[in-house]
């Protein structure tokens, strides 16, 4: 693996010479792709240059070791050895895992989008609960979160809601929620104290920019009509409410959430982006097709991936067989263990493909 740091090295010089070239830097989107390619690239250096230092290390130790005398020293020096020699093996590790192309959307912001599924008003219920939990969760990584449009059941859970997650690590953290989300609990209309199995979906797409996709303005049929929901000022008075159709795909995105109607499309617009350009990248990059059918799923929203048990205060990810018994942490945003486990489970497999 070493043998390729000379390799690395030349890579890197040439990355920093074109970053100063002016026909890149009149060019943000080439300038972009650059700057990733060195954050890839420059930690990996650095990481090999470690493990060329920590071996440098063993090599003297080991030296020393042949030409000491002194038993004490020579006790010193094979403990030395020993503990050179575990962080050797610990950087290559790193060292492999950091060697992983990074996936192309790593760096986006999401749309993300929580339907309740079978189970009637208890899955409407669980569909507010989990939408809670991704908003705790983005709340302790200090995400920005915007509702882009939501439809509420009668006994205040959510049929549907679609918002945006912006910050730092965004899609690369929860790129692997998309699928079944599944619920056994006794639901609070439940007189019988019986266990109830309900279900939700979560889609997971990467928001696009203006530059990643074109949509053509004569591909696009724009309805506006009056809010619906509630009553109150401003609702149902106006044609505010944005419904927009993508005539090729019959892809068809809503929105009614502001007074607006110029922010309603604004918002329909960004959401229908996400859609397209996620259809887009799945058509472009079979390879990435290919790795979400391994252990991690496949980021179908038919896929049942997790089932959160209350009455046993389990949480179990079925893509990577991991259950935990804090079902209670989870709920209120502690989702990291989840979300590593998975990362290192894609990482792994990652590693094997290369």
């Amino acid at each position: 693996m070493l043998e390729k740091l000379p390799e690395y090295r030349t890579q890197l010089e040439d990355i920093d010479s074109r970053l100063s070239s002016p026909e890149v830097l009149s060019d943000m989107k080439k300038y972009k792709e650059l700057m990733q390619e060195r954050s890839h690239l420059a930690p990996v250096i650095e990481k090999m240059e470690e493990m060329i230092t920590i071996r440098s290390e063993i090599e003297g130790s080991r030296e020393m070791l042949k030409e000491e005398s002194d038993a004490e020293l020579i006790e010193m020096a094979k403990e030395d050895i020993a503990e050179l020699e575990k962080r050797y093996e610990e950087a290559e590790k790193e060292c492999r895992m950091l060697l992983i192309p990074p996936d192309p959307l790593e760096g986006k912001n999401i749309i993300m989008e929580i339907r309740a599924g079978t189970g009637g008003d208890e899955a409407s219920l669980f569909a507010q609960d989990i939408f809670r939990m991704y908003s705790r969760y983005a709340e302790k990584k200090h995400w920005k979160i915007e509702i882009m449009s939501q439809s509420e059941s009668g006994i205040g859970g959510l049929k549907e809601i679609v918002l945006s997650i912006s910050g730092k690590d965004v899609y690369g953290s929860l790129r692997f929620e998309s699928g079944v989300h599944r619920v056994q609990r006794v639901p609070e209309t439940e007189s019988g104290g019986r266990i109830h199995t309900s279900a939700i979906t979560v889609a997971v797409l990467p928001e696009a920019e203006e530059t990643d996709i074109e949509i053509r303005q004569e591909d696009l049929r724009i309805d506006v009509m009056r809010a619906g929901g509630p009553g109150g000022q401003c609702v149902n008075t106006t044609d505010s409410a944005v419904r927009i159709t993508h005539i090729p795909t019959g892809i068809v995105v809503i929105c009614q959430d502001e007074k607006s109607q110029i922010k309603n499309r604004a918002k329909a617009m960004r959401v229908l982006r996400a859609r397209l350009y996620e259809a887009e990248e799945a058509k472009k990059q079979k390879e990435r097709a290919d790795a979400r059918k391994s252990q991690v799923g496949s980021g179908d929203r038919s896929e049942r991936i997790r089932t959160y048990n209350f009455p046993q205060n389990r949480v179990t990810d079925h893509r990577i067989n991991l259950t935990l018994y804090k079902l209670d942490l989870v709920m209120e945003g502690e989702l990291d263990e989840i979300i590593d486990a998975l990362k290192l489970a894609a990482g792994e497999e990652a590693l094997k493909e290369a």
